[in-house]
């Protein structure tokens, strides 16, 4: 029971180790934008290349771009930031599959619990991108939405990309959720849904030029 308890005790030390120091390697990043997608959608895959645009078109505008640190829709967005001066960010984790760090991270930092890179996910963000991807995806996603539904965080764009993607998911929402009282209307204005790169970053530059931004606390 007392080994129990001492390791229970190492655990929060870990977690406060992680928190502290990820915390203090993003001080000085400001405001950024984060980008979510599938780790299984390489450089042949056109998101991959919106991605990757998307990435260049923030780094331009001095906009950090923050990503999961992995393959796929993540290295897309951090390559396109990588090639500007602007700090490309990777927030990596170990994972059974899948979690490869790419090599476009001007900051990469490893975390062990989820939860506390998910907290850094949204600490800097003025804004969430979400191209196609899996249960992650999803799952980043709809945290977003239920923090902006929520007040948790001061709100911010969350945008879709790629409406044959998701238009059924959409579509799902509008006729169970929102027909059965799950939903209000203005729940469905949460977020954005554009076809490319471009239309996603005019919508953050928009937003950004609107104001100042502090960290979300």
């Amino acid at each position: 029971m007392l080994e129990a308890k001492v390791q229970e005790a190492w655990r929060v030390l870990r977690i406060q180790s992680e928190l502290v120091d990820g915390t203090d390697k993003l001080l000085k990043l400001g405001a950024a934008v984060t980008v979510f997608g599938g780790a299984r959608l390489d450089s042949s895959n056109r998101y991959y290349r919106e991605a990757q645009l998307l990435g260049k078109l923030l780094g331009e505008e001095s906009i950090p771009v923050i990503t999961g640190g992995g393959p796929g829709i993540m290295e897309g967005a951090n390559r396109g930031c990588y090639a500007t001066p602007t700090p490309s960010v990777g927030l990596n984790i170990d994972l059974p599959f899948e979690q490869t760090p790419n090599p476009y991270q001007d900051i990469a930092l490893d975390f062990r619990y989820f939860f506390v890179r998910k907290y850094l996910f949204v600490k800097h963000a003025v804004g969430f991108v979400i191209f196609p991807g899996g249960f992650g995806t999803l799952d980043e996603l709809f945290e977003a939405l239920t923090l902006v539904q929520t007040l948790k965080v001061k709100p911010f764009p969350i945008v879709l990309v790629g409406r044959s993607f998701w238009q059924g998911l959409i579509d799902w929402m509008e006729e169970r959720m929102l027909s059965e009282g799950c939903l209000s209307a203005a729940d469905l204005n949460l977020f954005e849904l554009v076809d490319d790169a471009n239309e996603a970053a005019q919508i953050i530059l928009k937003h950004i030029h609107m104001g100042e931004f502090a960290p979300n606390e």
